[in-house]
């Protein structure tokens, strides 16, 4: 069992702009422990909810100066970086860098180090595994043998949006309803959602000071990839995947092959898809007499990616123009993920100056829809309303609530409003009939010397391959469409500051402001 921590204890949490340490930092804060994160671009996190509540130190792991002055004072510490995705020559880099670590960690007299590292192959020779299970091995060796106490967790595929495996997993899967395969959808592995690796590493602070071992951690399911496909298929609601493995298709092969169907970058994506052919299923469960599974843990695959597809299908979409960040779960996107992480979403921005008030403009974008029209291409609107209720839609005859007023919930056309913050900004979830999900938002700004900003963005998240295959589709129009309705809400704007517009409004012919907005 797991003594009680120290809750004066500082941890230091490498990586922490990394896929794991950003979710690691609020989980550590929350058991009590004072956070210290070591960050090449602190910038990076500043965005956090929890950016204040810790302290920030610039450095970087294979500098050893700053490694040395990060460590001072600090009880536990987390080593969650590694050199995957520097392309050729990352097993030097981690290998070095774990040597500046674990010394630096002995000399500062650190009484613990944990280590997230790759589940290996039973009876496999080290040099016989791929170049990123072989250096992830090395790495958890060279922190045992560092005279500091280490616990080096070992986990396969981490289950959750942003992982580069479970990222790699998604694309394929949602982009391809048919896939030629090497043999290794038939490598079996045993997954984990990453609340259950926060879980372990959070509780690995408190181990008892002669634990220095490495411990296997996965989930409860041993499957293989094509089961795991097949799995994320259903969950996310896609029609059941075609895999067809081809045995000639080489794993080295297969690295370019996932390069070119996912935007994962290459020089990630090469490695983790050589380590593939290995079988990683856990040898043991030892780390349950130190960190005990409650209730319902570890999770399961089906949950933990339901849990990991959860935010988009909720259409919780993080707003960030700018900084914006909206903490929550750990299986949930960051601000700090990689573009590529957390699934396709399409988007097209536009950003207009306006000779206008934001108040003005606010009330030309609160007054949309309806009979007020969307300002763009009248035509395409309607038509598209029509296709709507041909496919069994609600088209365009909804209209508007009230003629001036929008709130969460009301039905606009074939929008639903999701979100309005009150002369800021308004967020659309389009209800129409689409092989995705669709946003629009519009905001009224104002920018640093004072002047009066619109800005627009279409979100769209396709579902399966015929999602991909609608939006760039629709693309070619999204100038005339978009572009026109951007161009017209702010001419309107502006009519309406200069007196030519909200008084006049409301004498006009309904449809009549919809048609004469046309760009």
């Amino acid at each position: 069992m797991n003594p009680p921590h120290d809750r004066t204890a500082l941890c230091l949490v490498t990586g922490a702009t990394g896929y794991i340490g950003g979710r690691l930092v609020p989980e550590l804060l929350a058991a009590g422990y004072g956070v210290r994160c070591l960050a090449r671009s602190p910038d990076k996190l500043r965005d956090h909810p929890w950016a204040d509540r810790v302290d920030i130190v610039r450095g970087d792991v294979t500098d050893e100066e700053s490694v040395r002055a990060a460590l001072r004072g600090v009880d536990v510490a987390y080593y969650l970086v590694h050199a995957l995705g520097t392309g050729r020559g990352f097993e030097e880099t981690d290998r070095r860098a774990a040597r500046v670590f674990g010394r630096s960690a002995r000399d500062a007299g650190v009484r613990r180090i944990v280590y997230l590292g790759g589940l290996t192959p039973a009876g496999v020779p080290e040099d016989r595994l791929s170049p990123h299970l072989r250096s992830r091995a090395e790495v958890g060796r060279i922190l045992l043998g560092s005279g500091v106490p280490t616990a080096v967790l070992r986990a396969a595929v981490v289950l959750g949006s942003g992982s580069a495996s479970f990222e790699m997993l998604r694309y394929l899967t949602e982009r391809l309803p048919v896939m030629v395969t090497p043999s290794w959808v038939h490598t079996r592995i045993q997954p984990i959602a990453v609340r259950d690796v926060l879980r372990y590493l959070a509780g690995s602070a408190g181990l008892p000071a002669d634990v220095n071992r490495a411990f296997d951690i996965g989930g409860p399911d041993v499957l293989t990839y094509r089961d795991l496909m097949r799995r994320y298929a259903a969950v996310a609601g896609l029609p059941r995947r075609l895999i067809l493995p081809v045995p000639v298709l080489t794993p080295s092969l297969s690295s370019y092959w996932v390069g070119l169907v996912t935007p994962v970058p290459p020089a990630i994506a090469r490695p983790l898809a050589e380590s593939l052919r290995h079988e990683v299923v856990c040898r043991e469960h030892d780390i349950a007499a130190y960190v005990p599974d409650p209730p319902g843990h570890p999770m399961g695959c089906d949950r933990a990616l339901a849990l990991a597809l959860r935010r988009v299908r909720e259409a919780q979409v993080t707003t960030r123009w700018s900084s914006a960040s909206v903490p929550g779960a750990p299986s949930d996107p960051l601000p700090t993920d990689p573009d590529w992480a957390g699934g396709s979403l399409y988007t097209d921005l536009r950003e207009r100056p306006v000779d206008a008030s934001p108040e003005a403009l606010w009330r030309v974008i609160e007054g949309i829809g309806g009979e007020n029209g969307w300002y763009s291409f009248p035509l395409a609107w309607a038509v598209r309303g029509w296709l709507d209720r041909l496919a069994g839609g609600v088209g365009l005859r909804r209209g508007r609530r009230d003629a001036a007023r929008l709130r969460v919930g009301d039905s606009l056309d074939f929008w639903r409003v999701e979100e309005v913050e009150p002369g800021r900004l308004l967020r659309l979830r389009a209800e129409m009939r689409l092989p995705g999900l669709a946003w629009l938002e519009m905001r009224a700004e104002t920018d640093g010397q004072g002047r009066s900003r619109y800005r627009q963005r279409a979100l769209f998240h396709p579902h399966g391959l015929l999602g991909h295959a609608y939006w760039w589709s629709v693309s070619p129009f999204h100038a005339a469409v978009f572009g026109g309705m951007a161009r017209n809400i702010t001419r309107a704007a502006e009519g309406e500051q200069h007196g030519r517009g909200r008084g006049r409004a409301a004498r006009r012919r309904p449809g009549r402001h919809r048609a004469g907005a046309a760009s």
